[in-house]
């Protein structure tokens, strides 16, 4: 009799004191976002932080979701993909988190892909380009566009017709993203009819890339293709400016950040990379967005941010349409067509990802200018 009225009492104490949980879990609705909030890729989780908050501020300021208030619940992913599945495992794990945004590098958000697909939990990447990212399984999205378009753009409308390449190297970051960005270029270049005089593999962490540099200027390149994130691109190209080497700069949209100004300061002159988020668009929406994303961080906002923020934008727009079900917001985010964002018209194809088309971007006089503009193509 004791021992059931202990048990008893234990059961009525746990009730109690989840009570107030569950009263709270009515009243929110939990979203996670993974990101590298420390660590080598710090700047882009620190946009993806604000840039969701932002979202989520907006969705609550205008009555929540079904009258239910957004919470962001963020973990620190650090860049590093097994960091990243132990997130996963931490999310999917806690019913109360209805989707999950992030992680920022396709390494990361594959190597969660898995943990998210078979508990059935969306991960919404803003970022992740890889082409294998989205049909890895039927909860993962991704918004930024991959490497199957942007990959092409590059080499013909950058590398060919813009900057009137016959000749190319390759400097690439060695993990998913880097070797698929190398491959996708690659091949288009030489589709192009331009020459690809080496591909030379880098591991993220270096820091001197003389010995690289010089083995790549021997094969006399005309430009050099840059598959990295800011701070490294902004080493490399400090490097290259110290030997003295004049070739022209390319990279993929990964460099876009005000950090790469300011760490790459002249060497990164000339540079030329793509967008389809510009700071100078006229539309109302955007220069919402930018104005209080300057407010809110101390600096202007770059393509990932904008994706961050559209992110969440979708998901709210699913949640309302699917009700608090975790299947139900999958499907209903995978029916999105015609979503108008601060990145522009989003559509999801049948395996989740996006088309998008792209501006050309150069650097000049320390600031990122518009040079062509084919997203109205």
């Amino acid at each position: 009799m004791i021992k059931r009225l202990i048990i008893l009492s234990l059961v009525v104490i746990f009730f109690l004191w989840i009570s107030p949980i569950s009263q709270a879990a009515s009243d929110t609705i939990k979203i996670g976002l993974s990101a590298p909030i420390t660590g080598n890729y710090a700047e882009f989780g620190e946009n993806f932080n604000y840039a969701v908050q932002m979202a989520a501020d907006k969705i609550n300021a205008q009555g929540g979701i079904n009258g239910k208030k957004v919470e962001i619940v963020v973990m620190d992913s650090k860049g590093d993909p097994r960091e990243s599945a132990l997130i996963a495992q931490r999310f999917v794990q806690d019913p109360n988190i209805l989707a999950v945004i992030g992680d920022f590098t396709s390494t990361c958000s594959l190597a969660a892909a898995p943990i998210y697909e078979r508990y059935g939990v969306v991960q919404l990447s803003p970022t992740a380009s890889h082409p294998d990212f989205a049909p890895s399984g039927k909860y993962m999205f991704g918004i930024v566009g991959t490497q199957d378009a942007e990959g092409p753009f590059n080499a013909k409308y950058i590398a060919k017709e813009y900057l009137g390449l016959n000749s190319v190297a390759i400097i690439y970051i060695n993990n998913d993203w880097g070797v698929v960005t190398k491959d996708r270029f690659a091949k288009a270049a030489q589709e192009n009819g331009i020459q690809v005089t080496i591909e030379q593999p880098f591991f993220e962490g270096e820091r001197d890339y003389n010995a690289i540099l010089t083995k790549i200027r021997q094969t006399n390149p005309e430009g050099l293709f840059i598959a990295a994130m800011y701070n490294e691109a902004s080493l490399i190209c400090q490097q290259i400016r110290k030997m003295g080497w004049d070739v022209k700069l390319l990279a993929p949209s990964s460099v876009f950040s005000d950090s790469l100004l300011k760490l790459g300061g002249e060497a990164v002159e000339g540079l030329v990379t793509n967008t389809f988020f510009a700071l100078n668009d006229p539309d109302p929406m955007v220069q919402e967005f930018i104005q209080e994303f300057r407010k809110r961080a101390g600096r202007d906002p770059n393509l990932h941010a904008a994706c961050a923020y559209d992110a969440m934008l979708l998901l709210a727009e699913a949640i309302k349409k699917a009700g608090f079900d975790r299947k139900a917001i999958r499907d209903a985010l995978a029916e999105t067509k015609g979503f108008q964002g601060v990145t522009g018209s989003i559509t999801f194809t049948p395996v989740g990802d996006v088309v998008r088309k792209y501006k050309i971007m150069v650097v000049e006089n320390g600031q990122w200018v518009i040079k062509k503009d084919y997203t109205r193509d």
